[in-house]
């Protein structure tokens, strides 16, 4: 099989050893990928029922405000990547919790680290629902196009869930984030593709219809109190689509210098959230526009459209796709956290520390890690059992957004900014910042309380 070997210090992605031998590669424009395979998720399928909630003039709004917060915490963030030591030179903050400890303490890294793994978590269990969603939408389509529109076509999702948790089990052993550029790229290709294709399928329909439906007050509702809850549920599916200052400082990690990485990250951040907010605005609009007040809550699994079911069947392929590489994105740091602290806590434990070399007839060798095959494992089959139990996608990335939005956007980015620049109390940029932090809480609370509810009534229906 191979020898085993022994890490006297940390596994490669936290080392001290690591530290002066990890070779960073990355470019603006793998930056860029990596962003991309974050924010252009399984959120973008739900905008167009988020606008048909929100309506024409209140939709697009929320949209561009959310992406304008988005960016404003993403450059506030990358200021933190490296921090100020006198002794030793700029100390790398590799992670987002390494970049609260050092400016905030280790109290607020504490409740930074609940919200941060919840979110992580949260995140593969969306992933999981949605690319459940999408290998049961290709089977459907099939079955639609054969037995005809008003078919039986019912299919469960729990065979879909176990699949993507085998291909996951088996991603999960990429060492750390910096050996998945590759994964990303091709997940941020598959991202694109799907969207314009949402888009270029709801612009046809526009287009058959002859006219724009919707209005500017949103869905139609039977009471007051449900459309107030849709509207919050709506805007918990825009936050969710806009998540990835979770992964920002680690993305940060990968990359080369010169230029300086906070150079290099703020013009990645801003090529990408452009981009992304383009995709949305279209997908979103169009797909709106084309159903109105029928508006599917998944825009290519809802069956708004049933052909041409080939590219309706290419379409959600793409999405597995790119699902299974950002399932990745967000699983990694928190494997990384996970594994750093057990390595601190055990140092001397062979089943924490030790690696095999393996090597298989016709592959390149690897090293295999016993303690990473069986935690990583294990973290695969309880987000897929937990997918299994709450399959209900538009309310499960509403309760993800409305959770994590503010606390990793905007509440823990604005209290370094405040560290960092010594501001101090009363003056006009910590009321202007306060304010800004306040409005962002009230927003989200609204729409987490929305998606709890939605949540508990889809369960209980």
């Amino acid at each position: 099989m191979g020898e085993t070997y022994r890490e006297q210090e940390a596994p490669l992605l936290y080392s001290q050893k690591a530290e002066s031998t990890l070779n960073r590669t990355g470019t603006v424009w793998t930056a860029v990928a990596h962003i991309i395979t974050a924010v252009i998720g399984s959120g973008v399928l739900s905008l167009a029922w988020s606008l048909s909630q929100l309506g024409w003039i209140a939709g697009p709004v929320a949209m561009l405000a959310f992406a304008s917060i988005t960016l404003i915490s993403a450059f506030l963030l990358c200021n933190c990547y490296k921090s100020p030591d006198p002794e030793h030179g700029p100390t790398r903050n590799r992670t987002y919790l390494d970049a609260v400890e050092m400016n905030l303490g280790k109290k607020a890294a504490r409740v930074c680290g609940i919200c941060v793994h919840i979110g992580l978590y949260g995140f593969t269990i969306a992933y999981t629902v949605t690319c459940a969603i999408s290998m049961r939408a290709i089977k459907k389509s099939n079955c639609y196009h054969k037995e005809g529109h008003g078919a039986a076509c019912d299919y469960g999702d729990t065979l879909y869930m176990i699949l993507f948790g085998v291909f996951q089990i088996l991603l999960s052993q990429i060492p750390d984030f910096h050996n998945i550029q590759w994964l990303s790229i091709v997940a941020a290709i598959m991202s694109f593709a799907y969207s314009l294709i949402g888009f270029a399928l709801g612009f046809a329909a526009v287009t058959e219809n002859g006219h724009i439906k919707g209005n500017i007050w949103g869905a139609s509702t039977s009471s007051a109190a449900e459309k107030v809850w849709l509207i919050s549920q709506g805007l918990g599916d825009i936050a969710f689509a806009y998540p990835f200052s979770l992964v920002l400082i680690d993305i940060q990690d990968t990359l080369k210098s010169p230029p300086a990485e906070t150079e290099t990250m703020k013009k990645a951040s801003t090529i990408s959230l452009v981009i992304s907010t383009a995709f949305y605005l279209l997908c979103g609009g169009f797909g709106y526009a084309a159903f109105g007040e029928n508006t599917p809550g998944n825009l290519l699994t809802g069956f708004g459209f049933y052909e041409p079911y080939w590219l309706i069947d290419f379409a959600n392929a793409c999405i597995v796709a790119h699902l299974l590489g950002g399932y990745q994105l967000y699983s990694q740091p928190l494997f990384g956290n996970v594994e750093k602290w057990f390595v601190e806590k055990y140092p001397n434990s062979k089943y924490v520390t030790d690696d095999i070399n393996l090597k298989l007839p016709l592959l390149p060798g690897f090293r295999l890690s016993l303690f990473r095959l069986y935690f990583r494992s294990l973290f695969v089959v309880s987000t897929t059992a937990i997918a299994m139990i709450f399959p209900y996608f538009n309310q499960i990335i509403g309760v993800l957004g409305g959770f994590i939005y503010w606390p990793l956007s905007i509440y823990f980015p604005v209290e370094m900014y405040f560290k960092q620049k010594n501001i101090e109390a009363w003056t006009t940029k910590w009321i202007v910042l306060r304010t800004f932090s306040l409005g962002c809480l009230l927003i989200t609370s609204f729409a987490l309380i929305g998606s709890i509810e939605g949540l508990i009534a889809a369960k209980l229906s």
